[in-house]
Protein backbone atom coordinates (compact mmCIF):
# COMPACT_ATOMS: atom_id res chain seq x y z
CA UNK A 1 0.00 0.00 0.00
CA UNK A 2 0.94 3.32 -0.93
CA UNK A 3 0.25 6.39 1.60
CA UNK A 4 0.36 9.98 0.57
CA UNK A 5 1.08 12.27 4.26
CA UNK A 6 0.11 15.81 3.08
CA UNK A 7 1.86 18.13 5.48
CA UNK A 8 3.98 15.01 6.51
CA UNK A 9 7.05 17.17 7.83
CA UNK A 10 4.75 19.92 10.31
CA UNK A 11 4.62 20.08 13.04
CA UNK A 12 1.26 17.44 13.64
CA UNK A 13 2.20 15.61 10.78
CA UNK A 14 5.79 14.41 11.28
CA UNK A 15 4.96 12.93 14.39
CA UNK A 16 2.33 10.66 12.29
CA UNK A 17 5.19 9.75 9.30
CA UNK A 18 7.56 9.10 12.00
CA UNK A 19 4.74 6.67 13.66
CA UNK A 20 4.17 4.99 10.24
CA UNK A 21 7.74 4.72 8.73
CA UNK A 22 8.10 1.12 10.25
CA UNK A 23 4.59 -0.47 8.91
CA UNK A 24 5.43 -3.46 7.21
CA UNK A 25 2.41 -3.15 5.34
CA UNK A 26 3.54 0.35 3.26
CA UNK A 27 5.62 -0.39 0.54
CA UNK A 28 5.99 3.41 -0.06
CA UNK A 29 5.57 6.63 1.92
CA UNK A 30 5.02 10.27 0.57
CA UNK A 31 6.19 13.04 2.34
CA UNK A 32 4.27 16.09 0.57
CA UNK A 33 4.69 19.90 1.65
CA UNK A 34 4.68 23.29 0.57
CA UNK A 35 7.73 23.59 1.67
CA UNK A 36 9.68 20.86 -0.84
CA UNK A 37 13.09 21.30 0.68
CA UNK A 38 11.50 20.38 4.56
CA UNK A 39 9.46 17.71 2.84
CA UNK A 40 12.69 16.20 1.24
CA UNK A 41 15.47 17.00 3.90
CA UNK A 42 13.06 14.83 6.56
CA UNK A 43 12.23 11.93 4.06
CA UNK A 44 16.18 11.48 4.71
CA UNK A 45 15.24 10.55 8.00
CA UNK A 46 13.80 7.17 7.19
CA UNK A 47 14.66 4.34 4.40
CA UNK A 48 13.96 4.11 1.25
CA UNK A 49 10.44 3.37 0.78
CA UNK A 50 9.62 7.23 1.90
CA UNK A 51 10.48 10.24 -0.36
CA UNK A 52 9.51 13.83 -0.03
CA UNK A 53 8.15 15.79 -2.58
CA UNK A 54 6.54 19.57 -2.80
CA UNK A 55 2.75 20.27 -3.14
CA UNK A 56 0.95 23.41 -2.79
CA UNK A 57 -2.72 21.95 -1.85
CA UNK A 58 -4.39 24.57 -3.67
CA UNK A 59 -3.07 23.27 -6.51
CA UNK A 60 -6.02 21.52 -7.97
CA UNK A 61 -3.76 19.55 -10.64
CA UNK A 62 -1.25 18.59 -8.88
CA UNK A 63 -3.25 17.48 -5.67
CA UNK A 64 -5.41 14.98 -7.94
CA UNK A 65 -2.42 13.12 -9.13
CA UNK A 66 -0.72 12.62 -5.76
CA UNK A 67 -3.78 11.31 -4.99
CA UNK A 68 -4.33 9.24 -7.47
CA UNK A 69 -0.73 8.00 -7.22
CA UNK A 70 -1.59 6.74 -3.49
CA UNK A 71 -4.18 4.04 -1.71
CA UNK A 72 -4.60 6.34 1.04
CA UNK A 73 -4.07 9.69 2.53
CA UNK A 74 -2.91 10.91 6.03
CA UNK A 75 -3.96 14.65 5.37
CA UNK A 76 -2.43 17.15 8.38
CA UNK A 77 -2.96 20.03 6.52
CA UNK A 78 -4.34 23.55 8.26
CA UNK A 79 -5.96 25.35 9.02
CA UNK A 80 -8.83 22.84 8.03
CA UNK A 81 -11.29 25.66 7.88
CA UNK A 82 -9.76 26.48 4.77
CA UNK A 83 -8.42 23.34 3.57
CA UNK A 84 -10.39 20.25 4.76
CA UNK A 85 -13.38 20.10 2.37
CA UNK A 86 -11.21 20.69 -0.96
CA UNK A 87 -8.65 18.01 -0.15
CA UNK A 88 -11.66 15.44 1.87
CA UNK A 89 -13.30 15.85 -2.39
CA UNK A 90 -10.27 15.98 -3.93
CA UNK A 91 -9.79 12.12 -2.35
CA UNK A 92 -12.85 10.42 -2.76
CA UNK A 93 -12.90 11.94 -6.66
CA UNK A 94 -9.43 9.92 -6.97
CA UNK A 95 -10.02 6.86 -5.25
CA UNK A 96 -8.14 7.80 -2.00
CA UNK A 97 -8.61 6.61 1.11
CA UNK A 98 -8.70 9.61 3.72
CA UNK A 99 -7.80 10.20 7.37
CA UNK A 100 -7.30 13.54 9.15
CA UNK A 101 -6.96 15.42 12.41
CA UNK A 102 -9.78 18.24 11.41
CA UNK A 103 -10.33 20.21 14.73
CA UNK A 104 -12.70 23.15 13.01
CA UNK A 105 -16.35 22.58 13.44
CA UNK A 106 -17.44 24.37 10.02
CA UNK A 107 -15.71 22.07 7.71
CA UNK A 108 -17.14 18.81 9.75
CA UNK A 109 -20.85 19.40 8.54
CA UNK A 110 -19.37 19.70 4.95
CA UNK A 111 -17.20 16.89 4.97
CA UNK A 112 -20.27 14.65 6.56
CA UNK A 113 -22.42 15.87 3.81
CA UNK A 114 -20.12 14.28 1.50
CA UNK A 115 -20.89 10.93 2.88
CA UNK A 116 -23.10 9.17 0.31
CA UNK A 117 -20.53 10.38 -2.59
CA UNK A 118 -17.68 8.59 -0.36
CA UNK A 119 -20.00 5.25 -0.21
CA UNK A 120 -21.28 5.21 -3.81
CA UNK A 121 -16.99 5.35 -4.57
CA UNK A 122 -16.27 2.77 -2.01
CA UNK A 123 -13.47 5.51 -0.12
CA UNK A 124 -13.41 5.39 3.70
CA UNK A 125 -13.30 8.76 5.13
CA UNK A 126 -12.80 9.12 9.00
CA UNK A 127 -12.00 12.96 9.60
CA UNK A 128 -10.98 14.34 12.95
CA UNK A 129 -8.87 11.31 14.49
CA UNK A 130 -6.45 13.10 16.43
CA UNK A 131 -6.50 13.98 20.22
CA UNK A 132 -9.76 16.63 20.35
CA UNK A 133 -11.29 16.12 18.17
CA UNK A 134 -10.28 11.98 18.17
CA UNK A 135 -9.28 10.44 21.22
CA UNK A 136 -12.51 12.72 22.60
CA UNK A 137 -14.34 11.16 20.75
CA UNK A 138 -13.89 7.61 21.40
CA UNK A 139 -13.78 8.23 25.30
CA UNK A 140 -17.28 9.96 25.11
CA UNK A 141 -18.41 7.36 23.00
CA UNK A 142 -17.23 4.64 25.78
CA UNK A 143 -19.11 6.53 28.76
CA UNK A 144 -21.93 6.32 26.73
CA UNK A 145 -21.94 2.90 25.85
CA UNK A 146 -21.98 2.23 29.45
CA UNK A 147 -25.54 3.88 30.09
CA UNK A 148 -29.24 2.72 29.05
CA UNK A 149 -29.95 6.08 27.31
CA UNK A 150 -27.62 9.40 26.62
CA UNK A 151 -28.96 12.88 27.60
CA UNK A 152 -25.70 14.66 27.13
CA UNK A 153 -22.15 14.04 26.02
CA UNK A 154 -19.47 16.43 26.62
CA UNK A 155 -15.67 16.48 25.58
CA UNK A 156 -12.79 18.23 26.94
CA UNK A 157 -9.47 18.97 27.45
CA UNK A 158 -6.94 20.74 29.48
CA UNK A 159 -5.12 23.99 27.83
CA UNK A 160 -2.35 24.00 30.15
CA UNK A 161 -1.54 20.21 29.48
CA UNK A 162 0.12 19.40 26.44
CA UNK A 163 3.24 21.09 25.08
CA UNK A 164 3.58 22.67 21.38
CA UNK A 165 5.21 21.09 18.69
CA UNK A 166 8.86 20.96 18.78
CA UNK A 167 9.33 21.02 15.05
CA UNK A 168 7.96 21.98 11.82
CA UNK A 169 7.99 22.55 7.95
CA UNK A 170 6.03 25.73 8.95
CA UNK A 171 7.08 29.13 8.56
CA UNK A 172 5.28 32.04 9.39
CA UNK A 173 2.03 32.56 11.45
CA UNK A 174 1.56 28.58 12.78
CA UNK A 175 -1.75 27.12 11.60
CA UNK A 176 -2.62 25.56 14.60
CA UNK A 177 -2.51 29.16 16.21
CA UNK A 178 -4.60 30.78 13.75
CA UNK A 179 -7.23 27.33 14.00
CA UNK A 180 -7.51 28.42 18.16
CA UNK A 181 -7.96 32.24 17.12
CA UNK A 182 -11.08 31.49 14.57
CA UNK A 183 -12.66 29.05 17.06
CA UNK A 184 -12.11 31.10 19.96
CA UNK A 185 -13.30 34.41 18.39
CA UNK A 186 -17.25 34.86 17.51
CA UNK A 187 -20.05 31.77 18.19
CA UNK A 188 -19.79 28.22 17.38
CA UNK A 189 -21.89 25.58 17.09
CA UNK A 190 -23.49 23.75 20.29
CA UNK A 191 -25.73 21.11 19.85
CA UNK A 192 -28.54 22.26 22.81
CA UNK A 193 -31.42 20.95 23.76
CA UNK A 194 -32.39 18.84 20.96
CA UNK A 195 -30.99 21.70 17.75
CA UNK A 196 -27.92 22.97 16.44
CA UNK A 197 -27.48 26.51 17.70
CA UNK A 198 -24.55 29.29 17.90
CA UNK A 199 -23.41 30.35 20.86
CA UNK A 200 -20.43 32.86 21.65
CA UNK A 201 -17.12 30.87 22.30
CA UNK A 202 -15.75 30.48 25.52
CA UNK A 203 -18.99 30.30 27.06
CA UNK A 204 -18.63 29.12 30.77
CA UNK A 205 -20.22 25.78 31.20
CA UNK A 206 -20.61 23.89 34.78
CA UNK A 207 -19.06 20.38 34.35
CA UNK A 208 -20.59 17.54 36.46
CA UNK A 209 -17.50 15.03 36.42
CA UNK A 210 -18.47 11.99 37.87
CA UNK A 211 -16.50 11.34 41.27
CA UNK A 212 -14.18 14.96 41.10
CA UNK A 213 -17.23 17.27 41.13
CA UNK A 214 -18.51 20.61 39.30
CA UNK A 215 -15.56 22.46 37.82
CA UNK A 216 -15.99 25.49 35.79
CA UNK A 217 -15.14 25.01 31.84
CA UNK A 218 -15.23 27.35 28.73
CA UNK A 219 -16.77 26.60 25.12
CA UNK A 220 -14.58 25.98 22.57
CA UNK A 221 -15.38 25.47 18.65
CA UNK A 222 -14.57 21.78 17.63
CA UNK A 223 -16.25 18.89 15.79
CA UNK A 224 -17.21 16.82 18.93
CA UNK A 225 -19.90 18.96 19.35
CA UNK A 226 -21.88 18.75 16.00
CA UNK A 227 -20.49 15.54 15.46
CA UNK A 228 -22.00 13.42 18.59
CA UNK A 229 -25.55 14.72 17.50
CA UNK A 230 -24.91 13.68 13.30
CA UNK A 231 -24.31 10.13 14.63
CA UNK A 232 -26.46 9.64 18.07
CA UNK A 233 -29.44 11.82 16.61
CA UNK A 234 -31.56 10.91 19.97
CA UNK A 235 -29.13 12.49 22.41
CA UNK A 236 -30.22 16.24 23.60
CA UNK A 237 -27.24 17.86 24.30
CA UNK A 238 -23.34 17.56 23.14
CA UNK A 239 -20.57 20.16 23.77
CA UNK A 240 -16.75 20.37 23.70
CA UNK A 241 -15.10 22.21 26.28
CA UNK A 242 -11.82 23.60 27.39
CA UNK A 243 -10.21 24.54 30.97
CA UNK A 244 -6.76 25.83 32.10
CA UNK A 245 -5.29 24.69 35.22
CA UNK A 246 -4.82 28.28 36.22
CA UNK A 247 -7.77 30.80 35.95
CA UNK A 248 -5.07 32.98 34.52
CA UNK A 249 -5.02 30.86 31.21
CA UNK A 250 -8.33 32.07 30.30
CA UNK A 251 -8.41 35.50 31.41
CA UNK A 252 -4.99 36.19 29.32
CA UNK A 253 -6.90 34.49 26.52
CA UNK A 254 -9.58 35.90 26.48
CA UNK A 255 -7.79 39.13 26.81
CA UNK A 256 -5.44 38.74 23.32
CA UNK A 257 -9.17 37.65 22.10
CA UNK A 258 -10.44 41.10 22.56
CA UNK A 259 -7.46 42.69 21.03
CA UNK A 260 -8.15 41.04 17.88
CA UNK A 261 -12.15 41.59 17.66
CA UNK A 262 -11.82 44.67 18.08
CA UNK A 263 -8.87 44.86 15.67
CA UNK A 264 -6.26 46.77 17.78
CA UNK A 265 -4.21 43.58 16.81
CA UNK A 266 -4.84 41.56 13.89
CA UNK A 267 -5.41 37.78 13.70
CA UNK A 268 -2.30 36.79 13.22
CA UNK A 269 -0.33 39.05 15.52
CA UNK A 270 -2.35 37.06 17.98
CA UNK A 271 -2.22 33.66 16.89
CA UNK A 272 2.15 34.65 16.92
CA UNK A 273 1.49 36.16 20.56
CA UNK A 274 -0.38 32.14 21.42
CA UNK A 275 2.29 30.53 19.72
CA UNK A 276 5.22 32.30 21.77
CA UNK A 277 3.06 32.10 25.16
CA UNK A 278 2.88 28.51 24.48
CA UNK A 279 7.00 27.98 24.17
CA UNK A 280 7.52 30.40 27.68
CA UNK A 281 4.91 28.41 29.83
CA UNK A 282 5.88 26.19 32.48
CA UNK A 283 2.95 23.37 31.76
CA UNK A 284 1.87 21.01 34.15
CA UNK A 285 2.25 17.36 32.57
CA UNK A 286 -0.84 15.15 32.25
CA UNK A 287 -0.04 13.15 35.36
CA UNK A 288 0.47 16.06 37.81
CA UNK A 289 -3.27 17.00 37.30
CA UNK A 290 -4.81 15.34 40.50
CA UNK A 291 -7.36 18.29 41.18
CA UNK A 292 -9.77 19.07 38.60
CA UNK A 293 -11.17 17.94 35.87
CA UNK A 294 -9.12 15.18 33.81
CA UNK A 295 -6.27 16.25 31.02
CA UNK A 296 -8.54 14.71 28.21
CA UNK A 297 -12.06 13.42 28.41
CA UNK A 298 -15.06 12.21 27.54
CA UNK A 299 -18.55 12.34 30.08
CA UNK A 300 -21.84 11.40 29.08
CA UNK A 301 -25.09 12.12 31.48
CA UNK A 302 -28.21 9.36 31.07
CA UNK A 303 -30.07 6.83 32.41
CA UNK A 304 -28.82 3.84 33.76
CA UNK A 305 -31.25 1.10 35.43
CA UNK A 306 -33.77 3.32 35.67
CA UNK A 307 -31.79 6.27 37.34
CA UNK A 308 -29.74 9.22 36.39
CA UNK A 309 -26.15 8.68 36.16
CA UNK A 310 -23.00 10.39 34.75
CA UNK A 311 -19.92 8.56 33.54
CA UNK A 312 -16.81 9.78 33.14
CA UNK A 313 -13.46 8.34 30.46
CA UNK A 314 -10.23 9.48 30.66
CA UNK A 315 -6.31 8.08 30.83
CA UNK A 316 -5.28 6.26 34.15
CA UNK A 317 -2.62 8.22 35.83
CA UNK A 318 -0.19 5.63 34.53
CA UNK A 319 -0.53 5.93 31.34
CA UNK A 320 -0.45 9.86 31.32
CA UNK A 321 3.52 9.66 32.82
CA UNK A 322 4.90 10.98 29.24
CA UNK A 323 4.59 14.38 28.77
CA UNK A 324 3.80 14.87 25.04
CA UNK A 325 3.76 17.55 22.67
CA UNK A 326 0.60 18.89 20.86
CA UNK A 327 2.25 16.88 17.56
CA UNK A 328 2.64 13.64 19.17
CA UNK A 329 -0.99 14.29 20.98
CA UNK A 330 -2.41 14.61 17.58
CA UNK A 331 -0.32 12.96 15.48
CA UNK A 332 -0.31 9.21 16.96
CA UNK A 333 -4.00 8.60 17.00
CA UNK A 334 -3.99 9.43 13.10
CA UNK A 335 -0.99 7.11 12.73
CA UNK A 336 -3.03 4.40 14.55
CA UNK A 337 -5.83 4.94 12.67
CA UNK A 338 -3.96 3.97 9.61
CA UNK A 339 -2.72 1.05 11.29
CA UNK A 340 -6.38 0.06 11.70
CA UNK A 341 -6.88 0.50 8.22
CA UNK A 342 -4.01 -1.94 7.21
CA UNK A 343 -5.46 -4.76 9.73
CA UNK A 344 -8.87 -4.59 7.87
CA UNK A 345 -10.54 -3.26 11.09
CA UNK A 346 -11.88 0.38 9.49
CA UNK A 347 -13.20 -1.11 5.98
CA UNK A 348 -16.79 0.94 5.92
CA UNK A 349 -16.97 3.18 3.07
CA UNK A 350 -18.56 6.60 4.03
CA UNK A 351 -17.29 9.44 6.31
CA UNK A 352 -16.87 9.29 9.97
CA UNK A 353 -16.14 10.84 12.67
CA UNK A 354 -14.65 8.64 15.13
CA UNK A 355 -17.35 7.63 16.82
CA UNK A 356 -19.59 6.64 13.70
CA UNK A 357 -19.00 3.33 14.44
CA UNK A 358 -15.95 2.43 12.17
CA UNK A 359 -13.20 2.25 14.69
CA UNK A 360 -13.34 -0.71 17.69
CA UNK A 361 -13.27 1.69 20.90
CA UNK A 362 -11.29 -0.55 23.25
CA UNK A 363 -9.15 -1.98 20.77
CA UNK A 364 -8.40 1.82 19.88
CA UNK A 365 -7.98 3.34 23.32
CA UNK A 366 -6.18 0.03 24.91
CA UNK A 367 -3.33 0.79 21.72
CA UNK A 368 -2.97 4.20 22.53
CA UNK A 369 -1.94 3.45 25.94
CA UNK A 370 0.75 1.19 25.04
Amino acid sequence: MKVLCLGGSGGMGRYATKAIADFEELEAITIADLNKDAAEEFAKSFDAKVQGIGLDVTDTKNLAEALKAHDLVLNTTGPFFMFGVPILKAAIENNCHYIDICDDWEPTEEMLKLDSHAKDVGISAIIGLGASPGITNLMGLVAMEELDSVDTVITGWDLSSVNPAEESSQTGTNAAMIHGIQQMTGKVKIFEDGQLSMVQSLKELKINYPGKGIYKANIFGHPEAISFPYHFPTIKNSFNVAHGSKKIDIFIIKIILWLSEKNIISQDKAANIFHWLETQTNRPSFSSKKAGLPAIYGLAHGIKNGSAASVGVTFSANNLEKEVSMGEATGHPLALGLKLFLQGKINKPGVFAPEGGVIDTQDFLMHMQN
